[in-house]
């Protein structure tokens, strides 16, 4: 494999933002896409994560499809919604854009805390990005799936030389954490404009 598998992402996050500095759906999404391989590694501790990204990123391009010119735009998709009062559907667009950030907040977290605590056992590694991520939004039976899940966590190092390919795993970390956190950090605003941001899974 050329380089790590953080390479594909890093290379599409260029794309990410228009020359006016919006982020496009298309690009956004193919990002989120590029990270489900990385998950795979994890075996089954992560099913549930990688089912439910891949769930909302459907979900979402299904409606960028549907229209390409008017869904151009990541954010449309809520804005055409509130408009509707559709946004607060568990089946939402919006819902399923807050969703995925938040799982990708949960993702660059623990990528971070991979690289920032090497002495970290993998159940650590996934509980620690977990609390400060996910688990708020989370209710109890959520929590207590997410609880086993973890317990399924790959060995440490083997997950590192897996994903490492031949190219510098700590470097493409750093940069995929430094260069995505903005833009989900810029979904949050935009969600928290329309308050929508503060939602819970039931």
């Amino acid at each position: 494999m050329a380089g790590t598998v953080f390479a594909p992402s890093l290379q599409g996050i260029k794309d990410v933002k228009s020359e006016s500095g919006v982020i496009l759906t298309k690009p956004f999404l193919e990002v989120c896409k590029h990270i489900l391989p990385v998950l795979d590694k994890f075996g089954s501790a992560m099913s549930i994560v990688k089912n439910d990204i891949g769930g909302n990123i459907t979900r979402l391009e299904t409606k960028y499809s549907s229209d390409p010119s008017k869904y151009e735009q990541l954010h449309s998709m809520v804005q055409v919604e509130i408009s509707s009062k559709t946004a607060k559907s568990s089946s939402s667009c919006t819902n399923g854009l807050l969703w995925l950030t938040r799982a990708m907040d949960f993702l660059v977290a623990l990528f971070h805390n991979l690289v920032q605590h090497p002495d970290w056992q993998m159940s650590q590694v996934c509980s620690d990005a977990y609390s400060k991520t996910l688990k708020k939004w989370h209710g109890w039976l959520a929590s207590s799936s997410f609880s086993v899940a973890i317990k399924l966590a790959p060995d440490r190092k083997k997950f590192m030389e897996i994903i490492s390919g031949s190219g510098d795993i700590n470097a493409d970390i750093e940069k995929f954490c430094a260069t995505f956190s903005p833009l989900l950090a810029e979904n949050h605003r935009f969600l928290a404009s329309v308050g929508m941001d503060d939602m819970k899974a039931s």
